[in-house]
Protein backbone atom coordinates (compact mmCIF):
# COMPACT_ATOMS: atom_id res chain seq x y z
CA UNK A 1 0.00 0.00 0.00
CA UNK A 2 1.19 3.09 -0.91
CA UNK A 3 1.66 6.07 1.99
CA UNK A 4 1.70 9.56 0.68
CA UNK A 5 2.57 12.30 3.08
CA UNK A 6 -0.01 15.27 2.82
CA UNK A 7 1.85 18.46 3.34
CA UNK A 8 0.90 21.19 5.20
CA UNK A 9 1.14 24.77 4.78
CA UNK A 10 4.91 24.82 7.12
CA UNK A 11 6.31 22.13 4.68
CA UNK A 12 4.43 23.86 1.18
CA UNK A 13 6.72 27.27 2.31
CA UNK A 14 9.60 25.56 2.78
CA UNK A 15 9.09 22.90 -0.69
CA UNK A 16 8.87 26.57 -2.33
CA UNK A 17 12.38 27.71 -1.14
CA UNK A 18 14.07 23.96 -1.86
CA UNK A 19 12.16 24.42 -5.42
CA UNK A 20 13.38 27.93 -5.94
CA UNK A 21 16.65 26.69 -5.57
CA UNK A 22 16.85 23.70 -7.68
CA UNK A 23 15.73 26.00 -10.48
CA UNK A 24 18.03 28.55 -9.82
CA UNK A 25 21.09 25.95 -9.86
CA UNK A 26 20.07 25.36 -13.30
CA UNK A 27 19.62 29.57 -14.35
CA UNK A 28 23.22 29.40 -13.17
CA UNK A 29 25.06 26.87 -15.19
CA UNK A 30 22.99 28.06 -18.20
CA UNK A 31 25.58 29.96 -19.64
CA UNK A 32 28.00 27.16 -18.90
CA UNK A 33 26.33 24.55 -21.07
CA UNK A 34 28.91 24.89 -24.43
CA UNK A 35 30.59 22.75 -26.68
CA UNK A 36 33.79 21.55 -25.60
CA UNK A 37 32.84 21.48 -21.30
CA UNK A 38 33.26 18.39 -19.87
CA UNK A 39 30.07 17.25 -17.65
CA UNK A 40 32.24 16.84 -14.98
CA UNK A 41 32.97 20.44 -15.22
CA UNK A 42 29.19 21.28 -15.27
CA UNK A 43 29.22 19.09 -12.09
CA UNK A 44 31.86 20.92 -10.55
CA UNK A 45 30.70 24.72 -10.81
CA UNK A 46 27.13 22.88 -9.65
CA UNK A 47 28.08 21.77 -6.84
CA UNK A 48 30.58 24.56 -6.00
CA UNK A 49 27.27 26.82 -6.48
CA UNK A 50 24.88 25.11 -3.75
CA UNK A 51 27.07 24.25 -1.27
CA UNK A 52 29.47 27.96 -1.32
CA UNK A 53 26.45 30.22 -2.85
CA UNK A 54 22.56 28.51 -1.73
CA UNK A 55 23.99 26.65 1.59
CA UNK A 56 22.29 23.42 -0.04
CA UNK A 57 23.10 20.35 0.26
CA UNK A 58 23.40 18.14 -3.22
CA UNK A 59 20.95 15.47 -2.57
CA UNK A 60 22.23 12.96 -5.10
CA UNK A 61 26.36 12.91 -3.57
CA UNK A 62 26.39 9.38 -2.06
CA UNK A 63 22.80 8.83 -2.43
CA UNK A 64 22.23 5.06 -2.26
CA UNK A 65 18.60 3.30 -2.66
CA UNK A 66 18.82 -0.45 -1.83
CA UNK A 67 20.58 -2.29 -4.97
CA UNK A 68 22.95 0.94 -5.53
CA UNK A 69 26.35 1.62 -4.98
CA UNK A 70 26.40 5.22 -3.98
CA UNK A 71 26.11 7.80 -6.51
CA UNK A 72 29.17 9.54 -7.08
CA UNK A 73 28.40 13.04 -7.72
CA UNK A 74 26.33 16.34 -7.02
CA UNK A 75 23.82 16.71 -10.13
CA UNK A 76 23.21 14.12 -13.52
CA UNK A 77 24.08 15.06 -16.94
CA UNK A 78 22.55 12.24 -19.53
CA UNK A 79 23.09 13.25 -22.87
CA UNK A 80 21.92 12.37 -26.10
CA UNK A 81 20.79 8.47 -26.04
CA UNK A 82 21.33 8.81 -21.94
CA UNK A 83 17.57 8.10 -20.43
CA UNK A 84 18.47 9.10 -16.70
CA UNK A 85 20.89 9.45 -14.07
CA UNK A 86 24.12 9.69 -16.43
CA UNK A 87 27.26 9.97 -14.71
CA UNK A 88 29.21 13.65 -14.65
CA UNK A 89 32.82 12.18 -16.24
CA UNK A 90 35.36 12.95 -18.55
CA UNK A 91 32.88 13.08 -21.59
CA UNK A 92 33.56 16.51 -23.90
CA UNK A 93 30.07 17.90 -25.01
CA UNK A 94 29.94 19.03 -28.20
CA UNK A 95 27.67 20.55 -30.93
CA UNK A 96 24.85 18.59 -31.85
CA UNK A 97 24.60 17.13 -28.55
CA UNK A 98 21.02 17.37 -26.09
CA UNK A 99 21.68 16.86 -22.23
CA UNK A 100 19.41 16.58 -19.31
CA UNK A 101 20.99 18.24 -16.20
CA UNK A 102 18.53 16.76 -13.00
CA UNK A 103 19.24 18.77 -10.65
CA UNK A 104 18.34 18.16 -6.26
CA UNK A 105 18.94 20.33 -3.31
CA UNK A 106 18.14 19.88 0.19
CA UNK A 107 17.56 22.85 2.21
CA UNK A 108 16.30 22.64 5.82
CA UNK A 109 15.49 18.89 5.19
CA UNK A 110 13.42 19.49 2.59
CA UNK A 111 14.18 18.49 -1.60
CA UNK A 112 13.16 20.92 -4.89
CA UNK A 113 13.91 18.27 -7.39
CA UNK A 114 13.90 19.85 -11.64
CA UNK A 115 15.67 19.40 -14.76
CA UNK A 116 16.02 20.99 -18.11
CA UNK A 117 17.30 20.19 -21.72
CA UNK A 118 19.85 22.06 -22.86
CA UNK A 119 21.15 21.79 -26.40
CA UNK A 120 25.00 22.37 -27.51
CA UNK A 121 25.02 24.60 -30.66
CA UNK A 122 22.09 23.83 -33.59
CA UNK A 123 20.10 20.75 -32.63
CA UNK A 124 19.02 18.29 -34.98
CA UNK A 125 15.44 18.90 -36.53
CA UNK A 126 14.83 15.38 -34.56
CA UNK A 127 16.82 16.42 -31.23
CA UNK A 128 14.63 19.52 -31.26
CA UNK A 129 11.26 18.15 -31.99
CA UNK A 130 11.81 15.10 -29.65
CA UNK A 131 13.30 17.82 -26.79
CA UNK A 132 9.70 20.04 -27.25
CA UNK A 133 7.61 17.49 -27.61
CA UNK A 134 8.83 15.88 -24.36
CA UNK A 135 8.67 19.57 -22.76
CA UNK A 136 5.07 19.82 -24.18
CA UNK A 137 4.29 16.47 -22.52
CA UNK A 138 5.31 17.46 -19.15
CA UNK A 139 3.60 20.27 -18.82
CA UNK A 140 0.02 18.34 -20.21
CA UNK A 141 0.59 16.10 -17.74
CA UNK A 142 1.03 18.95 -15.03
CA UNK A 143 -2.26 20.63 -16.34
CA UNK A 144 -4.58 17.28 -15.22
CA UNK A 145 -3.11 17.86 -11.61
CA UNK A 146 -6.00 18.76 -9.14
CA UNK A 147 -7.84 17.08 -6.68
CA UNK A 148 -10.35 15.03 -7.62
CA UNK A 149 -8.28 13.93 -10.90
CA UNK A 150 -6.17 10.78 -10.48
CA UNK A 151 -2.50 9.95 -11.08
CA UNK A 152 -3.61 7.82 -14.34
CA UNK A 153 -4.95 10.84 -16.02
CA UNK A 154 -1.40 12.49 -16.04
CA UNK A 155 0.30 9.57 -17.37
CA UNK A 156 -2.31 9.17 -20.06
CA UNK A 157 -2.14 13.38 -21.15
CA UNK A 158 2.02 12.57 -21.37
CA UNK A 159 1.70 9.02 -23.15
CA UNK A 160 -0.85 10.39 -25.83
CA UNK A 161 1.07 13.43 -26.43
CA UNK A 162 4.31 11.88 -27.00
CA UNK A 163 3.10 8.36 -28.80
CA UNK A 164 0.76 10.51 -31.04
CA UNK A 165 4.32 11.99 -32.43
CA UNK A 166 5.91 9.09 -33.35
CA UNK A 167 8.23 8.92 -30.00
CA UNK A 168 7.51 6.51 -27.09
CA UNK A 169 7.78 7.00 -23.02
CA UNK A 170 10.06 5.07 -20.82
CA UNK A 171 8.12 2.73 -18.38
CA UNK A 172 11.05 1.67 -15.84
CA UNK A 173 11.30 5.09 -14.32
CA UNK A 174 8.88 7.70 -13.32
CA UNK A 175 7.77 10.69 -11.00
CA UNK A 176 7.80 10.29 -7.34
CA UNK A 177 6.67 12.02 -4.02
CA UNK A 178 9.12 13.80 -2.39
CA UNK A 179 9.21 16.28 1.08
CA UNK A 180 11.86 15.14 3.46
CA UNK A 181 12.00 12.53 1.43
CA UNK A 182 14.03 12.80 -1.80
CA UNK A 183 11.41 9.58 -3.54
CA UNK A 184 8.82 8.74 -1.49
CA UNK A 185 5.02 7.51 -2.63
CA UNK A 186 3.24 8.33 -4.86
CA UNK A 187 4.76 6.79 -7.60
CA UNK A 188 3.96 9.14 -10.86
CA UNK A 189 3.86 7.06 -14.16
CA UNK A 190 4.07 8.77 -17.69
CA UNK A 191 1.38 6.38 -19.05
CA UNK A 192 -1.70 4.66 -18.26
CA UNK A 193 -5.53 5.56 -18.23
CA UNK A 194 -7.55 8.58 -17.48
CA UNK A 195 -9.52 7.31 -14.18
CA UNK A 196 -7.33 4.86 -12.94
CA UNK A 197 -4.50 5.14 -10.12
CA UNK A 198 -4.78 7.29 -7.03
CA UNK A 199 -7.16 10.68 -6.54
CA UNK A 200 -5.45 13.29 -6.05
CA UNK A 201 -6.03 15.85 -2.96
CA UNK A 202 -4.62 18.93 -1.79
CA UNK A 203 -1.43 18.84 0.11
CA UNK A 204 0.39 16.04 -1.94
CA UNK A 205 3.55 17.02 -3.98
CA UNK A 206 5.33 14.93 -7.01
CA UNK A 207 7.39 15.15 -9.69
CA UNK A 208 6.21 15.15 -13.19
CA UNK A 209 9.72 14.18 -15.44
CA UNK A 210 8.55 12.07 -18.71
CA UNK A 211 11.47 10.68 -19.93
CA UNK A 212 10.84 10.07 -23.90
CA UNK A 213 12.63 8.18 -26.63
CA UNK A 214 13.14 8.67 -30.20
CA UNK A 215 12.92 5.45 -31.01
CA UNK A 216 11.21 2.62 -28.83
CA UNK A 217 10.75 2.93 -25.08
CA UNK A 218 12.94 -0.33 -24.14
CA UNK A 219 16.36 0.32 -21.61
CA UNK A 220 19.56 -0.86 -20.97
CA UNK A 221 21.55 -0.27 -17.51
CA UNK A 222 25.41 0.93 -18.09
CA UNK A 223 28.12 -1.07 -16.06
CA UNK A 224 28.33 2.11 -13.87
CA UNK A 225 24.90 0.80 -12.17
CA UNK A 226 23.64 4.10 -12.82
CA UNK A 227 23.34 5.57 -16.09
CA UNK A 228 20.35 4.47 -18.13
CA UNK A 229 20.22 4.57 -22.25
CA UNK A 230 17.85 3.64 -24.94
CA UNK A 231 18.36 0.21 -26.01
CA UNK A 232 18.07 1.03 -29.79
CA UNK A 233 20.26 3.87 -29.13
CA UNK A 234 17.98 6.64 -30.18
CA UNK A 235 17.78 9.82 -28.60
CA UNK A 236 16.12 10.51 -25.46
CA UNK A 237 14.86 13.39 -23.51
CA UNK A 238 13.35 14.42 -19.99
CA UNK A 239 12.15 17.73 -18.57
CA UNK A 240 11.43 17.66 -14.43
CA UNK A 241 9.28 19.61 -12.49
CA UNK A 242 8.46 19.49 -8.72
CA UNK A 243 4.34 19.98 -8.69
CA UNK A 244 2.16 20.67 -5.55
CA UNK A 245 -1.82 19.96 -5.22
CA UNK A 246 -3.76 23.10 -4.39
CA UNK A 247 -7.25 23.02 -3.00
CA UNK A 248 -8.38 24.23 -6.63
CA UNK A 249 -5.38 22.81 -9.27
CA UNK A 250 -1.75 23.05 -8.79
CA UNK A 251 1.11 24.92 -8.09
CA UNK A 252 4.78 24.63 -9.82
CA UNK A 253 7.33 24.41 -7.05
CA UNK A 254 10.00 25.13 -9.06
CA UNK A 255 10.43 28.03 -10.77
CA UNK A 256 12.67 30.77 -10.89
CA UNK A 257 13.78 33.67 -13.11
CA UNK A 258 15.68 31.31 -15.67
CA UNK A 259 12.15 29.23 -16.01
CA UNK A 260 11.28 28.19 -19.16
CA UNK A 261 7.39 29.81 -19.84
CA UNK A 262 4.55 26.92 -19.47
CA UNK A 263 3.43 25.10 -22.45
Amino acid sequence: AMTVTIKNNEDIKKMRVAGKLASEVLDYITPFVVPNVTTEEIDRLCHIFMVNVQDTIPAPLNYAPPGHSPYPKSICTSVNNQICHGIPGSKVLKKGDIVNIDITVIKDGYHGDTSRMFYLGEPSIQAKRLTEITYESMWLGIKQVKPGNFLGDIGFAIQTHAEKNGFSVVREFCGHGIGKVFHEDPQVLHYGHSGQGMKLQAGMIFTIEPMINAGKKDIKMLSDGWTVVTKDRSLSAQWEHTVLVTESSYEVLTVSSGTPKPF
